[in-house]
């Protein structure tokens, strides 16, 4: 909205040039998501106090957890409002690019909403069924597929996905795409959810990797940039990096309530739209692989309660970890939740650090 009101005023007042600039809008999409979250989120965590919108706490979880029983949940509402309006006031609304990011972003926090709804507002301890909430990721993975593949955002935009480490190497799924975005859609959407059971970790996480790729869709969206790196250029892919910046922003906003002991949790409100987040970006910038690698942490806590499930069924009992997901497993070998939530970061920083390092190392 600032862009198309105040960079055309740049014909009268060279002043209002830096509209234009990609970084600049990112910069200030960051600090409008932070003070957002700083100016309301103490309102609105007293919000949801006085309306009784707490946080369940599971009796089979680690006992540790017990003590959080009445916690505040539902933040994930102010995680979306503090990426959405940023991302309206600073990117350019006309790029098709922001419109899918967002498309995916409110689906899944609608989503992910009504099934706090049911469970914080409605007493219905499990929420949406697992099979419908699963519906509803893979209609949004078959409606962006679709866009993408009949009517993709750039000429150049196909059906072939690169292959970090090696140059000049994609696959290309064909008519296998639209599966490909179902899965990719669903499986990160999922894996942040679950990722969502310490303090400040799963946002943590994610503000890690939404600065990473805040990195990757300015460099796509620059053609001498996307040249000498030799990745997929997008002509207006660029824009993408205004809304990684109001998501970051967002991310150590909530973070800031979020730490332990939290003040308030994101609930699916804020963990299924975060990952649909990342998920959309990876899709859009064509950077779906790499986000396996850049989002380890998220694969090892997915994979862990596979592992977990799987091996409970077929050793009719037997448990390969103590408690699955993986975090709540080195909280029961005797690590205080700060220290396995620090360490995950340490890991994805790790991770996000090697995933850069593929842009040279080919």
């Amino acid at each position: 909205m600032l862009y198309h009101l105040l960079y055309p005023l740049s014909e009268y007042v060279s002043g209002f040039n830096v509209f234009k600039y990609i970084t600049f809008r990112t910069a200030y999409a960051s600090v409008t998501a932070m003070l957002i979250s700083f100016m309301f989120g103490a309102m609105f965590i007293q919000y949801l106090k006085r309306k009784q919108i707490k946080e369940n706490i599971r009796s089979d979880g680690p006992s540790t957890h017990l003590a959080k029983e009445g916690t505040p949940t539902m933040g994930g509402l102010l995680i979306l409002i503090s990426i959405i309006i940023p991302t309206l006031l600073w990117a350019d609304l006309t790029n098709s690019y922001i419109h899918l990011v967002l498309l995916v972003t409110v689906w899944l926090g609608l989503l992910g909403f009504y099934d706090d709804y049911l469970k914080a507002i409605k007493k219905q301890k499990k929420g949406v069924v697992a099979r419908k909430k699963l519906i509803g990721q893979v209609l949004l993975g078959i409606i962006l597929g679709s866009i993408l593949y009949f009517y993709p955002p750039d000429p150049f935009f196909d059906s072939a996905t690169e292959v970090p480490f090696f140059k000049n190497l994609e696959i290309d799924f064909g008519v296998l795409y639209i599966p490909f975005v179902v899965i990719v859609i669903t499986g990160v959407s999922n894996a942040v959810n679950l990722t969502d059971g310490l303090d400040g970790l799963a946002i943590g996480l994610v503000g890690i990797c939404g600065l990473s790729f805040a990195v990757l869709a300015y460099v796509t969206g620059r053609s001498d940039f996307s040249r000498y790196l030799n990745i997929d250029y997008f002509k207006n892919a660029g824009e993408l990096t205004i809304f990684c910046g109001a998501l970051v922003g967002s991310c150590l906003g909530f973070l800031w309530f979020n730490a332990n002991p939290a003040q308030v949790f994101m609930g699916d409100t804020g963990a299924l739209a975060l990952g649909g987040a990342l998920a959309a970006i990876a899709l859009l910038i064509k950077k779906e692989i790499l986000l396996v690698i850049m989002g380890g942490v998220f694969v090892m806590v997915a994979l862990s309660v596979i592992i977990q499930v799987v091996y409970f069924k077929l050793s009719k009992g037997k448990r390969v970890f103590k408690m699955a997901p993986i975090h709540h497993h080195f909280e029961l070998c005797g690590w205080s939740e700060q220290k396995v939530t620090v360490r995950f970061w340490i890991l994805g920083v790790i991770f996000a650090l090697i995933s850069m390092s593929t842009l040279k190392i080919r």
